[in-house]
């Protein structure tokens, strides 16, 4: 018999994938792997932001990702080199958000929680609250599915289609958002763009498809999920890193069973 806060945690992780799959696969199409990394690593100064001002910590998490996302866009927009402004704002947000953090004696001793996460601790609400995050993610990426990828295949053609190319990298930025925010209690805002990367890349070797690519990502990052809570509870070690660790497990046999096809 499994206990609840297994159960609890394995539907966090397993409700989790279904958003960081399909966007896992944008974000290894475009080539934005710094920019999720930039987007979570600013989430620990919404985390401050919460404790600070007695936010929701799903709701400050939010609102400095969303802001943190925008504000990359906007500059790069401008001629701004992408990866300057994302070295510089991602490590001015962590370090802020650190030092945020060491003013606050109750988030000071739980800093670990939402640098690593801690899926294991997860309670009802935060399954609702994951579920229905990665539920409004995976439902716009439906709603504008074939224009993100037109948009990512080929500016050029999607301008000609009558898409905006800038529009759609601002509906990718919205869902890598809020994809954040609910994702920072599990895997911890360090691990979060592992998760969305490791399964997609995994994916990769496997599809024959845009569509077919997503799906695998959703099911590689379920069975590192799952797969991670068992290390974890085998081995008595974190929540997390245990994932992280199942997925690139999981990405070094796709390897090689591409490799033997």
């Amino acid at each position: 018999m499994l206990d609840d806060f297994l159960i609890r945690a394995g539907l966090a992780g397993v409700g989790l994938t279904l958003a960081t799959g399909p966007l896992g696969s944008f974000v290894v199409w475009r080539r934005m792997a710094y920019f999720g990394d930039a987007t979570a690593h600013a989430a620990i100064l919404g985390v401050a932001l919460s404790f600070g001002l007695g936010m929701p910590l799903y709701a400050g998490t939010l609102l400095v990702a969303l802001t943190m996302a925008v504000a990359v866009t906007r500059l790069s927009n401008r001629g701004q080199s992408m990866d300057t402004v994302l070295g510089v704002i991602a490590h001015s947000a962590l370090a802020f958000g650190l030092v945020a953090a060491s003013f606050i004696p109750g988030l000071r001793v739980d800093l670990s929680t939402f640098l690593f996460g801690d899926i294991l601790a997860v309670g009802r609400g935060d399954v609702a609250v994951i579920w229905g995050g990665s539920a409004l993610v995976l439902g716009l990426l439906l709603w504008r599915w074939q224009r993100l990828l037109t948009a990512t295949v080929n500016e050029e053609l999607a301008q000609a289609s009558g898409i905006e190319p800038e529009r759609e990298r601002l509906v990718l930025t919205l869902a890598l958002a809020l994809t954040v925010a609910v994702a920072i209690k599990i895997v911890g805002a360090l691990l979060i763009a592992a998760l969305l990367i490791v399964p997609a890349a995994a994916a990769r070797r496997l599809a024959r498809s845009p569509e077919g690519m997503a799906l695998w990502a959703v099911v590689m990052g379920s069975l590192s999920v799952l797969l991670g809570l068992w290390a974890s509870l085998t081995w008595d070690t974190p929540g997390g890193p245990s994932i992280v660790a199942a997925s690139a497990v999981l990405f070094a046999l796709s390897c090689l069973l591409r490799a033997r096809a």
